[in-house]
């Protein structure tokens, strides 16, 4: 059964930063591409950053280009974001997610979802 377990989440003030990490179980960790995913109340779950099977590939959304980085530990079993810079449209619950196809975490359809951590940042 896979699980994938996100922590890190917290309140911080605007302007500082934060790191999520997202353990994940019970697949070949190496064989899934992963990502991260935000959503706030009554709004769709938007994508936020991928990161390929390797770690040699990332791509991000354009609202956190530049002051969010993915990366991965294929040892650890662990992908983490961190997210510097932070505003408060940056508050929502982060998701990460894992899916054999890279397209399919850029495209908000991967197979597994994690249950979620809160990020709340004040102005």
């Amino acid at each position: 059964q896979v699980q994938l377990v996100e922590s890190g989440g917290g309140l911080v003030q605007a302007g500082g930063s934060l790191r999520l990490s997202c353990a994940a179980s019970g697949r070949t960790f190496s064989n899934d591409a992963m990502g991260w995913f935000r959503q706030a109340p009554g709004k769709e779950r938007e994508f936020v950053a991928a990161i390929s099977r390797g770690g040699g590939s990332q791509y991000y959304a354009d609202s956190v280009k530049g002051r969010f980085t993915i990366s991965r530990d294929n040892i650890k079993n662990t992908v983490d974001l961190q997210m510097s810079s932070l505003k408060p449209e940056d508050t929502d619950v982060y998701y990460c997610a894992a899916d054999p196809t890279f397209h399919n975490i850029v495209v908000v359809n991967p197979r597994y979802w994690g249950v979620g951590t809160q990020v709340t940042v004040s102005s």
